[in-house]
């Protein structure tokens, strides 16, 4: 039995009959930007993650850097980001004008690591950019109690999050914005590339509408340096679909890193993330911690299931901030982690028997080392 890391197509198979009404209904419109599904799409997103505003944009990486300049965090700013997650967080801030301070993550969760917020904050930080890497919430709470204290904006990374949740509030709606991807293999992913801001923010959300659309609110007229990046009509109406579905989907996912995390509990060469109390996971991710993760990614390849490795080297260390000059020691949880974490697979469309597979090898595996 194979099993693959991905069954992205098979959303589309599911829901083939709403996906093709979609499109013949944003074909037949005649409008393919700035129409009706759009709008839908942000009224719909806004009211499920719980906000009063969502604005979309091209891709998650621009929902990141608007937000920011939203706000007015630029050159000669600082924001405080997670060692460890994905480039783009880094590069969202970079784009902005201001500068990425790293944290180190928790062993426990592998979110930032709150309890290294206040050695990392300078006069020139303006923002804290929490990260809920995996789809597991950062603890928000204590976040912004933090961000209050120190007067700083907070802005949700939700790229892996959507659907999450802390005491029954969606990722999303904890900070001053969010920034969501729509990459076509998150838990809320369109049929090409595509990114949101939510917030209860009105000047802030109108700000985004400028910048996503060359500086301009209304037409030739161009008030600031602008971008062009704008959610089509159609990937508006794909999501739309989608979202109906997104806490069915979610829901799936956690059962899957339930039999997972029940079946290879008992592995003592083996760790996982665990997630705070009163959190609502959702699983973008599962990943898995060993000192032997290149032997056990082998053997799992070898018989058929494909793994990812989230992520091999932390932005600190990457050849893009190597005249940041940061070292190993700096980030001893991130370095540490960067080694070990192995993302099994999961997903939506996953059968029981290709996650008991998953874990049959697993336990094959270090059972004979």
């Amino acid at each position: 039995m194979n099993v693959p890391f991905l069954h992205v197509g098979d959303s589309y198979q599911e829901c083939k009959t709403e996906f093709d009404s979609a499109f013949y209904r944003v074909m037949d419109s005649g409008l393919y930007l700035f129409g009706d599904e759009l709008t839908q799409f942000e009224a719909e997103f806004a009211s499920y993650c719980g906000t009063t505003e969502c604005v979309a944009v091209g891709s998650g990486l621009d929902a990141i850097a608007f937000s920011l300049r939203a706000f007015g965090i630029g050159n000669g700013d600082e924001v405080l980001v997670p060692s460890q997650t994905f480039i783009a967080t880094w590069y969202g801030v970079t784009q902005s004008g201001a500068r990425p301070v790293p944290v180190d993550i928790s062993v426990k969760d592998g979110q930032i690591d709150v309890e290294q917020l206040e050695k990392s904050v300078s006069p020139a930080t303006r923002g804290i950019m929490p990260v809920h890497l995996f789809g597991i919430p950062a603890d928000m709470v204590t976040i912004n109690q933090f961000a209050a204290a120190q007067n700083l904006t907070v802005i949700e990374d939700a790229a892996q999050a959507h659907g999450a949740s802390i005491d029954n509030a969606r990722c999303g709606s904890w900070g001053d914005a969010a920034a969501f991807s729509f990459y076509p293999g998150k838990n809320l992913g369109a049929f090409g590339d595509g990114g949101c801001i939510t917030t209860n923010d009105a000047s802030i959300a109108q700000r985004v509408r400028s910048l996503r659309n060359y500086g301009s609110l209304e037409k030739h007229r161009h008030d600031e340096l602008g971008f062009n990046s704008r959610l089509d009509e159609l990937q508006a109406a794909f999501l739309r679909v989608k979202l109906r579905r997104l806490d069915e989907w979610n829901s799936r996912r956690v059962q899957q890193a339930q039999r997972y995390e029940s079946r290879l509990q008992g592995v003592a060469e083996m760790t996982t993330f665990k997630p705070r109390k009163q959190t609502s996971p959702v699983w973008h991710v599962y990943p898995i911690l060993t000192t032997k993760r290149d032997l056990l990614k082998e053997h799992l390849e070898v018989n058929g299931v494909q793994t990812q490795i989230h992520y091999p080297c932390p932005p600190p260390f990457s050849k893009a901030y190597q005249h940041r000059n940061f070292y190993s020691d700096d980030f001893p949880v991130a370095s540490t982690v960067c080694q070990q974490t192995l993302s099994l697979p999961i997903g939506p469309h996953f059968t029981a028997a290709q996650t008991d597979r998953v874990c049959d090898l697993i336990l094959e595996f270090f059972s004979s080392v």
